[in-house]
Parts: C-alpha cells; sequence; structure tokens
C-alpha cells in the first residue's frame, strides 16, 4: 500500500508533465527541398520512360505510312522510261532526279519502301513463329535438343548472304523467294533464343509442378512455356527485321534479288552504281531511307528490351 508521501510526488509529476505538454509548440512544416517527382501514367509515361520505343516508332510509323501513302505523296508511275529526261539532277520537277532511263527516283524510292518493309515484317514474322515452334521443341524435350540443334548450328555455319544466294540461284528472282530464302537463313537465330530460354523455364517450380499433376507436354507448352517466351521473341523479331532488310538490299544489289523491274531500295542503288561517282544522288537517297529504317528498326528493339527485362527497367 502506497504511503501519502508516494501519492504526494506522484501527483506533482503529474501536474509538471502536464505544463510540459501545455507549453510544447509543434515545429512549423518546413518546405520541401526537391519537388515533387510527377509519375505520368498510361501511354504517354510509358513512352517518356522509354525514349527509344517513342523514336524508333515514331519513324517506323512514319516509313510505313510513306509506304502506304505512296500513290497519293505526289509520285508517279516508278517504271515509266523517259529517255528524254534522264540522269536530271534533283530540281522542283524531280525532288530526287531521275536515272538512266529517265525513271523518277522520288517515286522509286516511296514505291521501294513497300518492298523492303514487306520483306523485313514478313521475315520476321515468319522466322519468329518457325523459331519459335523449333525452340520449344528443342528446349523442352530432351531427347529431341539434340538431332534438333545440330540442324541448326549447321544452317548457322554458313553465313546468311551466301545461303540466301544459294537458295535464290535455284529458284527464280521474286519478292516471295527472297522472303523464303532469307527467313530459312534467319530461323536458327530465333531458336537458340527461344530454347535458350525455355532451358531455365523447364526447371521452375511450377513447371515441375504440372508435370507432376500429370499436365500434358502440349498444355504446359502452351500454358507455362510460350508466355514466358513471347517478350524475348518480341524484341529479336525487331533485329531480323532490321537483318532482313539490309541482306534484301544486298541481294538485289549484287542481282540475286528481286527482279530488276521491281523498285527496291537495293536495286535502285545496284542501277545507280555505275554513275556513282558522277551522279552520287542517284545512290544516295534510297541509302538514306534504308538506314534510317534500320536505324529506328534497332531503337524501337532496344527500347523494348529496355520495358520488357525487368532487370534493365528504369525505376522513377
Amino acid at each position: 500500500m502506497n504511503s501519502p508521501s508516494h501519492a504526494t510526488a506522484f501527483a506533482t509529476d503529474a501536474v509538471v508533465t502536464a505544463s510540459a505538454a501545455s507549453d510544447f509548440v509543434a515545429a512549423p512544416e518546413l518546405p520541401d527541398i526537391l519537388p515533387p517527382v510527377k509519375v505520368r501514367r498510361g501511354l504517354v509515361g510509358f513512352l517518356w520512360r522509354h525514349p527509344a520505343i517513342a523514336i524508333g516508332g515514331a519513324l517506323v510509323a512514319t516509313m510505313l505510312l510513306i509506304a502506304l501513302l505512296a500513290p497519293w505523296l505526289g509520285t508517279v508511275d516508278p517504271t515509266t522510261v523517259a529517255p528524254a529526261r534522264r540522269i536530271r539532277e534533283p530540281s522542283a520537277a524531280f525532288w530526287f532526279g531521275t536515272d538512266m532511263l529517265g525513271r523518277d527516283i522520288y517515286s522509286r524510292v516511296l514505291y521501294g519502301a513497300r518492298v523492303s518493309l514487306g520483306v523485313g515484317f514478313f521475315v520476321a514474322l515468319l522466322a519468329s513463329l518457325a523459331g519459335l515452334a523449333i525452340g520449344l521443341v528443342s528446349g523442352f524435350l530432351r531427347w529431341a535438343d539434340g538431332f534438333i540443334m545440330r540442324v541448326m548450328d549447321g544452317v548457322m555455319s554458313i553465313p546468311p548472304i551466301l545461303l540466301a544466294i544459294a537458295l535464290m540461284a535455284l529458284t527464280r528472282g521474286s519478292v516471295g523467294n527472297v522472303i523464303t530464302a532469307i527467313t530459312i537463313a534467319e530461323i536458327p537465330r530465333v531458336s537458340r533464343l527461344v530454347r535458350s530460354v525455355v532451358l531455365s523455364l523447364r526447371e521452375q517450380p511450377y513447371v515441375d509442378a504440372a508435370v507432376a499433376a500429370g499436365t500434358r507436354t502440349v498444355t504446359i507448352l502452351l500454358r507455362h512455356i510460350l508466355p514466358n517466351t513471347v517478350a524475348p521473341m518480341t524484341v529479336q523479331a525487331t533485329y531480323v527485321c532490321a537483318s532482313a532488310m539490309i541482306v534484301e538490299a544486298i541481294l538485289s544489289f549484287i542481282g540475286a534479288g528481286t527482279p530488276p523491274t521491281i523498285p527496291s531500295w537495293g536495286n535502285i542503288m545496284a542501277e545507280g552504281r555505275a554513275l556513282w561517282q558522277v551522279k552520287p544522288y542517284i545512290v544516295f537517297f534510297p541509302a538514306i531511307f534504308l538506314s534510317v529504317t534500320v536505324l529506328a528498326v534497332n531503337l524501337l528493339g532496344d527500347g523494348l528490351r529496355d520495358a520488357l527485362d525487368p532487370r534493365m527497367k528504369k525505376r522513377l
């Protein structure tokens, strides 16, 4: 039982504490030294955080619009021959000049975008689909991995240009055959990438759980493995697209690609190389369009890699 002195001391401490609490004054809020970070959301915020995608995508979209709207951009028939106006310098009448047959280079370059972009996109699509199927089977089925990869190694041992030239030599020149030849040369690159991803995915616990539960192999591949390979395969497809456009231009430049009657950037440069020293604009304009397009596709691929790879994402 507490004594009266202890009770008096406790009451005194309580009074002092209450008095100190009444004398306490809250410190004023200090202004922020750094301004608040404005987080941009939605599509605008995504493009702001990944400028490579914004720049590359804008350039690719511009080239696509040029290819699609070529007939309405002040062009003429790119195959029309007019000897009376051959080898004209760039002017108000002929923006990019004319070639040795009098054909308008401006019209040929704009229509050539259809061929080069079409070859690049179709090769990327077909090579991605075929490489995805081969990579999934090779990476998940151990008994098929050795045989499939040795075949892919054999195809990769041949330079893509030489392989495409050999395939084109067996067939007649056409855009479809060019796409087929370049696709066969690009499939091993995609398949090896997908296989490397599948090799790491098949050891994950959720795959082991699916196997232990008796899930069919096809279901495991489609439901658990395939979704995780889409991101790296999409990035690889952009590089395949850029490489295909360069290979198509090389094949056309050496006369093993699209027929000369089809306006493509490679054909235009091949026709102008004989006059390069005196009329460099014949080669210059298609080369600029090809370089800008390949650069745009590579920028888009780099941006997608940074955006889709969680280890390389930029955090605000």
